[in-house]
C-alpha cells in the first residue's frame, strides 16, 4: 500500500502564487499546476476553543494541502519514526501531507482558519485513528 513508504521529509511547504493587489492579495489554486493532486473536497475548521487540537489520526491514501488561511497553528506530523512539528502562519504556503502520515493540529491563534484541500471524498475507511494500528500498519 502506497502509505507505508512515505517519510514527514516527503510533506513538504508549497509556496503557493500571491498576487499582490492594493485592494488586497489572492491566491489563485489550481489542480496539479500548484498542487501536486486534483482537489476532491475542501473542508474548513474553525472557531476551536484555545488549548484544544484537532487531526490525531493518518490516511491511507488521501493527500492533501493544509493552509492557515487566517491566522496561525501548528502541524505535528510523525511517519513512526520520525516527527516534526510546521507552523504555518501564511495563506499563501500550504503542508503538503502525503498518505501514511500521522498528524495532529494544535496551538490555534484566536481566529484562526484551517483550509485544507483533499485528493478525495470523504471516506471513513481511509482514517487510521489508532495509534498502534498506525505503527502496525507501517511495520513498525
Amino acid at each position: 500500500m502506497p502509505y507505508k513508504k512515505y517519510t514527514i521529509f516527503d510533506c513538504s511547504i508549497l509556496h503557493l502564487p500571491r498576487i499582490k493587489k492594493r485592494q488586497g492579495n489572492i491566491t489563485p489554486i489550481t489542480n496539479f499546476e500548484n498542487i501536486p493532486f486534483a482537489i476532491q473536497r475542501i473542508y474548513y475548521l474553525y472557531d476551536m476553543p484555545g488549548g484544544e487540537s484537532r487531526g490525531a489520526h493518518a490516511h491511507k491514501n488521501l493527500e492533501q494541502l493544509i493552509i492557515a488561511a487566517s491566522g496561525s497553528f501548528d502541524i505535528s506530523i510523525d511517519d513512526g519514526k520520525n516527527r516534526k512539528t510546521v507552523n504555518l502562519a501564511q495563506p499563501y504556503m500550504g503542508l503538503h501531507m502525503r498518505p501514511g502520515i500521522w498528524r495532529d493540529l494544535h496551538n490555534f491563534s484566536s481566529g484562526a482558519i484551517c483550509l485544507v484541500l483533499a485528493s478525495a471524498k470523504y471516506d471513513e475507511e481511509d482514517y487510521i485513528k489508532d495509534y498502534d494500528n498506525f505503527l502496525a500498519l507501517k511495520n513498525l
